[in-house]
C-alpha cells in the first residue's frame, strides 16, 4: 500500500512538502505493526508525537520520497497545480507492481501511477497516514532551521 499527502499548503511561510510512504504490510512484524497503531493525521498529532512517530515510519517504510516546493515555484505554477505535481513526483517514486496507491483528497491527472482520492486520508489510511507524518515533520524541520532554531 503507498500512500501520498502533503503539508504546508497554503502556508504564509516555507515550502509545500509532499511526502509518499510505500507499506509491505506482509513484511511488517507484529512489532512495527504496533509501532505504527499511533498513526493518524498528522494535523492531531503534537511536533513530540509526529517526531516519536517519524523514525517508526522510516523504519517500517519499503520505500519513501519527499519532494519541496518554494514559493516562488508555487506563484509561478500555482499552489493546486504544484501541490499535484509534487504529489505525483512523490508515488510515482515509490509505487511497485500490483501497490495500491492513495493520496490524501485529490486525484492526479497528471500522474502515470494508478491511484484513488480518499477524502480525510490520512485518518482513513495507515499508509497516508505515514506520507502525513514524513511530509509533516520534513517540513516542521525546514522551517526551524530557516528561523534559525
Amino acid at each position: 500500500m503507498a500512500g501520498a499527502d502533503e503539508a504546508g499548503r497554503g502556508s504564509l511561510a516555507g515550502p509545500l512538502v509532499a511526502a509518499a510512504v510505500l507499506l509491505d504490510y506482509e513484511r511488517l512484524g507484529k512489532r512495527e505493526r504496533r509501532e505504527l497503531a499511533g498513526l493518524d493525521d498528522s494535523k492531531q498529532k503534537t511536533p513530540e508525537e509526529r517526531e516519536a512517530l517519524y523514525p517508526r515510519v522510516m523504519s517500517a517504510a519499503s520505500r519513501v520520497a519527499v519532494t519541496a516546493r518554494c514559493a516562488s515555484g508555487i506563484d509561478a505554477r500555482g499552489l493546486h497545480v504544484t501541490n499535484l505535481a509534487a504529489l505525483a513526483d512523490c508515488l510515482a517514486q515509490v509505487a511497485v507492481e500490483d501497490a495500491a496507491c492513495l493520496v490524501d483528497g485529490f486525484t492526479l491527472p497528471r500522474c502515470h501511477v494508478e491511484h484513488s482520492a480518499v477524502v480525510d486520508g490520512d485518518a482513513r489510511s495507515a499508509a497516508i497516514a505515514a506520507a502525513s507524518v514524513v511530509a509533516k515533520v520534513t517540513r516542521d524541520r525546514s522551517m526551524r532551521r530557516a528561523d534559525g532554531a
